[in-house]
């Protein structure tokens, strides 16, 4: 059976551990809102109403793609599109190009950082593969100005972080959601992961400490899951609505 991503892939040990997920999603929330289109994923309501459970959504249904057999996953991937659609024709607009490849970009540079952090460097190699992998899912959405290159990609990237991001209301209402959801000490540390991961732009933006706070604290989690106390840990740092959710996306 023909799988989306080949099962030595670099992408599935990334997409594959609960671990990385999590700090992949704690960039994305960082860049989400500073989005300009973040007003989109206000229209529906289910952004604000709930802004964590939306992005474990988003981060679940990536991994499903990921580990799928490629006919399913390419199924998936018209089911975002048609997703998409249903509520362009809702507004009565179009969802900019842009708004579309950003989150693309942040899915390739995300996973890449986020494996980065807690593992150990990437090859220019396996870079490549997560780049590829994310490449297929935007040709198959039919996404205009795709980069043919990880290379390119790189350069679009840096271009997208300086014209495609601002900090609005919007911006400072889902961090206002995100507190609420979390608490102050887990939001807390949302913050010193997002501190760890997020490009400088996006710390600029959003006024993050320059000081990463978390890194011993990192240490030390490695640590803890090399002596597999790292389910335990979760329970402590994640709210129990979505500790279940959290649990589900270990693959490994």
């Amino acid at each position: 059976m023909e799988t989306f991503v080949e099962k030595g892939s670099i992408v599935r040990r990334i997409w594959g551990s609960a671990d990385t997920i999590l700090f992949i999603f704690a960039g994305a929330s960082a860049e989400f809102a500073l989005n300009k289109a973040v007003d989109w994923l206000y229209f529906t309501g289910k952004l604000p109403a709930d802004p964590l459970g939306r992005l474990f959504s988003t981060v679940a249904y990536a991994q499903r793609i990921v580990f799928a057999e490629k006919k399913r996953a390419l199924s998936a991937i018209d089911g975002i599109t048609a997703v998409h659609r249903t509520v362009e024709a809702s507004r009565g607009a179009q969802i900019p190009d842009e708004a579309y490849l950003d989150v693309l970009f942040q899915l390739i540079d995300y996973s890449i950082r986020a494996f980065e952090l807690l593992h150990r460097r990437l090859t220019p190699a396996e870079k490549t593969e997560v780049f590829d992998v994310f490449h297929r899912v935007g040709e198959r959405m039919q996404l205009k100005n795709l980069p043919a290159t990880y290379n390119e990609w790189a350069k679009m990237r840096d271009d997208y972080l300086q014209q495609n991001l601002t900090s609005s209301t919007f911006t400072k209402d889902l961090y206002h959601r995100y507190r609420l959801s979390l608490g102050g000490f887990r939001y807390q540390l949302l913050l010193q992961a997002q501190v760890l991961l997020a490009p400088r732009q996006v710390r600029r933006l959003l006024g993050l400490s320059p000081i990463p706070f978390l890194w011993p604290v990192v240490q030390v989690y490695k640590a803890i899951r090399f002596i597999r106390l790292d389910r335990l840990c979760k329970l402590l740092i994640l709210p129990k609505k979505y500790s279940g959710e959290v649990f589900n996306l270990d693959m490994a």
